[in-house]
């Protein structure tokens, strides 16, 4: 069974779905928030800035906008990448939420979703977080990722690698 990258995933607070040209104007109305980026290595709240990580988001075929199910607002994305058959793993990140919805409850939903998904196709699934980034970092062991390490991330950085496996991820979320 080859793995889903862009399914649609519906909860009570938040439905993901594959990410359009047509999110720019909503999707970046989110992202021109600076504090939203403020511990991220980049500032994407420009827009030229932000209008390239949007077409390289479009372009990787795993990118899923995050829209509120009450308003029918965007509130932010995440993405699956590099899926990885032989060692049975998947990488979610670039995730990034309104501030308006920050505090847990939004991200664990959207997470609990992209886990709960991937976990029919692998066993790992892998969180690559920059070491500044203690919000990140926070977000991610608030839902059960364990760090495992580092790795180098998609743009040559080193990361730190947070993890959730099968075994641990129903009592977790």
């Amino acid at each position: 069974m080859s793995f889903d990258l862009q399914p649609v995933l519906k909860g009570a607070l938040v439905e993901l779905r594959p990410l359009r040209a047509d999110d720019f104007p909503a999707l970046y109305a989110v992202a021109a928030d600076p504090l939203i980026w403020e511990q991220h290595p980049v500032k994407r709240h420009e827009e030229e800035t932000f209008r390239n990580f949007f077409h390289e988001q479009l372009a990787s075929g795993g990118a899923l906008v995050a829209i509120d199910t009450h308003t029918g607002d965007v509130i932010g994305m995440s993405r699956f990448h590099g899926y990885d058959e032989k060692q049975s793993e998947i990488e979610i990140g670039w995730t990034f939420l309104a501030r308006s919805h920050w505090g847990g409850i939004y991200n664990r939903e959207m997470k609990r979703l992209m886990l709960r998904h991937a976990f029919r196709f692998v066993r790992s699934v892998v969180f690559l977080v920059d070491p500044q980034n203690v919000r990140s970092r926070r977000a991610v062991e608030k839902i059960g990722g364990v760090r495992v390490g580092s790795r180098v991330n998609n743009s040559g950085r080193k990361s730190l690698a947070y993890q959730i496996d099968t075994s641990t991820f129903d009592e977790l979320i």
